[in-house]
């Protein structure tokens, strides 16, 4: 799948090898948004013009399967005067533009992004005594790679990843991801676009979850404070075994604790496994119930239902100013996502789902009961909905990632929903709102307690306020995933 050779510079005899030769000699041999990357990298790297490589021996471009061209690991000596060790330096080719060809990323012209308009990097620590670096992180690059190349959601600053597993399927503690600009490496400015250089960075299960509590950029800087979790070059250390709330009990109560009451959650959506029926009417009755839809086909949610769920997840963890659920607008509005880049896509499912129903011939309908249907990750998120977002005059919003719903949660301060105090659940196809006073809120937050304490948790659980005519379910996973049985 993938082979690892020498070489990490351009073919040899190109622009850059060490040949001697010019900038402008065999310019097709070495492609220019490569050539770009390649700059960048010797200026940190001149003494490895030929660092190990892993290539993906069947390119994308020819119907491979990893999106990365390469990944160039150096051997990057840290800086002792700032307390940051040796460590494995990783950096993707792939993501961006490499070739201006329209083989892999459609050319849009040089003052916006490239391709994707970034790189990933990773930095490993080196092990005492480690000759050379690891593959694995190159692994892991691709699968994040392919998760972009198939979603076209891009990432950015802050960003996490739930990962669930150790990063390089060993025992450790470290299973999860944030995402943060690299510390040395600048953008770059290709002859297809600008790159700039993310950093990918290991976090524990108890850092994840304070980051989708409170935000990434927080637990980023925290981190950076703590030397042996990453210090100020957020250096990943497989071995680690402590937390940094571990490490300093004080950061938990003093800083995250602190910042989630007073900034709230910065975390405004999610992709998650969940459905909803209305209670409203009867069961066989499915033209507007939105569940999994056994037996049936599912409406569409249309383009401009798309968008507006599709600005929701693309603000992800960036910084809410005002509390105004993004328009129904199949065209991007500026100035809603200040810190994302584009997706390249108008939807959140393919153009051709996406238009089944025209929008104008949807009727916003208002429900009396509803049901909501969660898996136990999605379930454990409902807090983090109440109390970081909903008490901040903010929304939430769960994407089926098994099916084409939306549930999205909003506060009496949130504008441009179409849930009102008078009717707090209504329709919209098969995208559901849902209004919360605060007053309810308070109480669910009471009433789902137990669902802070995953480990005593036995499914399925179901949770009911029938003065409200709501109910929740957490229900397995195989409900989802096997939605017949």
């Amino acid at each position: 799948m993938e082979g690892v050779r020498p070489g990490g510079g351009p073919p040899a005899g190109a622009p850059g090898s060490g040949s001697g030769s010019g900038s402008a000699s065999f310019p097709s041999l070495f492609p220019p948004g490569l050539h770009g990357i390649y700059g960048e990298c010797r200026r940190l790297y001149p003494d490895q013009p030929n660092p190990l490589q892993v290539t993906a021996i069947l390119k994308y471009w020819l119907g491979g399967p990893d999106p990365l061209d390469y990944v160039s690991m150096y051997r990057n000596l840290g800086n002792p005067a700032l307390n940051v060790p040796e460590h494995w330096h990783y950096v993707s080719f792939g993501l961006s533009d490499l070739y201006g060809d329209n083989r892999v990323h459609e050319f849009t012209g040089t003052e916006g992004p490239s391709g994707f308009g970034f790189e990933l990097t990773f930095r490993l620590k080196r092990e005492t005594g480690e000759s050379a670096p690891p593959t694995w992180p190159a692994e892991l690059m691709q699968g994040l790679a392919r998760y972009v190349f198939q979603s076209e959601n891009t990432f950015c600053s802050g960003d996490h990843v739930s990962w669930h597993s150790p990063l390089d399927n060993s025992e450790s503690r470290i299973q999860h991801m944030l995402l943060t600009e690299d510390p040395q490496m600048q953008p770059v400015q290709t002859p297809f676009g600008v790159v700039t250089f993310l950093q990918i960075v290991g976090v524990c299960t108890e850092e994840l979850h304070a980051a989708q509590q409170w935000n990434g950029q927080g637990i980023l800087e925290l981190l950076r404070t703590v030397p042996v979790a990453g210090g100020p070059w957020l250096i990943t250390d497989m071995r680690r075994g402590e937390t940094i709330f571990e490490i300093d009990p004080h950061l938990q109560q003093e800083r995250v604790d602190k910042g989630i009451e007073t900034d709230g959650s910065n975390l405004s959506g999610v992709s998650a496994k969940c459905a909803w029926d209305d209670l409203s009417r009867p069961p066989e009755d499915d033209e507007d119930s939105r569940s999994i839809c056994i037996g049936t086909q599912p409406r569409r949610l249309s383009g401009k239902d798309t968008e507006q769920i599709r600005e929701t997840l693309r603000r992800g963890l960036e910084i809410n100013s005002k509390p105004v659920l993004p328009p129904i607008n199949a065209q991007r509005q500026n100035g809603l996502n200040l810190d994302r880049a584009p997706s390249r896509k108008d939807s959140l499912e393919s153009e051709s789902s996406a238009a089944i129903i025209p929008h104008e011939l949807i009727r916003t309908r208002q429900l009396e009961s509803v049901h909501l249907k969660f898996n136990q990750e999605s379930g454990a998120l409902i807090p983090l909905c109440l109390r970081g977002r909903l008490l901040h005059g903010r929304h939430f919003t769960y994407k089926s990632i098994t099916g084409d719903t939306a549930i999205t949660f909003v506060s009496t301060g949130v504008e441009g929903a179409f849930a009102t105090e008078e009717h707090p659940y209504a329709a919209h196809g098969p995208w559901l709102q849902i209004l919360l006073t605060e007053e309810f809120v308070e109480r669910m937050l009471e009433d789902l307690e137990d669902l802070n304490s995953p480990e005593e948790f036995k499914l399925p659980k179901e949770y009911s306020w029938p003065e409200k005519k709501l109910k929740v379910s957490i229900l397995p996973d195989a409900v989802f995933d096997n939605p017949l049985h």
